[in-house]
């Protein structure tokens, strides 16, 4: 079974970053080849209508048999709220955590971010994000950046 994973809205947006473009792209063609799937939800969709054409446009070509589309429940948002009430990161990040949400109810292999410095792809984080987790009795969700995937899938 090929690997699902969640794509948060940064890796798209790493088309258009020269820093990350060439494992962004590599990524995407790992994703069209079917190699993997990739996993968004309504929330990406909603956080991509002012990114940049290129961006939008790496997004509007997958292929619909490698993509798989999740709507943010009222669960997801429980959840993320939790992480916000444990203080696992503050209110304004309530958008990562709801992607961190998706991802960890919807069960997918990893959750695929450039967030590094910050809230998600953060090793501190994603400890205070899988306690949480397990005290609410979700199994614990293992993030990497699109780097660990291209060098893990070669």
């Amino acid at each position: 079974m090929k690997p699902r994973l969640y794509f948060d809205t940064p890796v798209f947006g790493g088309v258009h970053d020269k820093e990350f473009q060439v494992v962004t792209e590599q990524l995407f063609e790992m994703v069209k080849a079917g190699e993997i799937t990739c996993v968004y939800s309504d929330l990406t969709e909603f956080e991509l209508e002012n990114a940049p054409e290129k961006v939008k446009e790496h997004f509007i070509n997958l292929p619909n048999e490698h993509i798989e589309f999740i709507e943010i429940t009222e669960e997801m948002d429980q959840l993320a709220n939790d992480y916000i009430n444990e203080k696992v990161v503050g209110e304004t990040s309530i958008d990562d955590c709801r992607h961190i949400a998706c991802a960890t109810i919807k069960k997918v292999d990893y959750l695929v971010s450039w967030n590094f410095k910050q809230h998600i792809v953060n090793v501190f984080r994603i400890r205070g994000y899988n306690s949480i987790n397990i005290k609410s009795g979700y199994s614990q969700l293992d993030t990497r950046s699109p780097k660990d995937i291209i060098r893990n899938e070669k």
